[in-house]
């Protein structure tokens, strides 16, 4: 069995799809940054890490040599699958800078903060005030330093958003030139800490695949069918 994406199709057989991506190398990175204000306290979301950790054991299943690069996550990691750990977005832009030439393939799923406190206080900032003024800078912005020496690796970026889903994921894929985004919309049944998704996949060339709401690991399967079009 056979499915389209665009004018290709996919094969469906355990076999044809199992070793598909073998000799290819993918860097996947997943799960949450935690943005220290002090030794105590930090700015973060509520990730688990699933998506991207069910991308990278998928992918290795499928033959790949998979590095997968996160923060905090709520789920084991594959032992196939090899792992550095890191906690604040500066971390991970210097992790995937370091290896961003090794890969092939890279997949953007984690949900790095785009904001961090200006300085961390030392000591734990003690309740001697009724209000506290955190002053916060930009984070660096991985994706659009990787669209622009993107040469010819597949990047595969991530988007959730609570309003205008396909118009925002549009504007994210063209302007950081990425080869494929897959967006969703959080709920209590999608994005963080859910099971399961419902997402929109959105292609270079115009193609757009709905999948509805479905496990994550399923939809990790159906994201790497598309991207295995790209390698054949």
């Amino acid at each position: 069995m056979s499915k389209s994406f665009g004018n290709c199709r996919i094969c469906r057989k355990p076999d044809c799809r199992k070793k598909k991506f073998s000799g290819k190398k993918f860097l996947i990175t997943a799960g949450p940054t935690r943005e220290f204000l002090d030794p105590v306290r930090f700015l973060s979301n509520p990730s688990s890490g699933k998506m991207g950790i069910y991308i990278a054991d998928e992918a290795a299943k499928m033959g790949a040599d998979v590095l997968l690069i996160h923060g905090p996550v709520d789920v084991p990691i594959p032992e196939r699958v090899r792992k550095i750990s890191i906690t604040s977005a500066e971390d991970m832009y210097n992790a995937v800078m370091k290896n961003y030439n090794w890969s092939d393939c890279v997949i953007m799923s984690s949900a790095v903060a785009d904001f961090t406190p200006t300085e961390k206080i030392k000591a734990k900032i003690k309740k001697n005030e009724d209000e506290l003024l955190v002053r916060l800078k930009r984070t660096k912005d991985i994706l659009a330093e990787l669209g622009k020496n993107k040469g010819k690796k597949i990047l595969v970026g991530f988007a959730l958003e609570t309003e205008n889903l396909e118009e925002n994921a549009r504007k994210k894929l063209h302007n950081k030139n990425l080869d494929m985004i897959v967006a969703n919309l959080q709920s209590d049944r999608t994005g963080f800490r859910s099971d399961t998704n419902e997402v929109l996949i959105l292609h270079r060339n115009g193609t757009a695949k709905k999948i509805p709401l479905t496990s994550k690991r399923k939809i990790a399967r159906e994201i790497l069918k598309i991207i295995a079009l790209e390698v054949i």
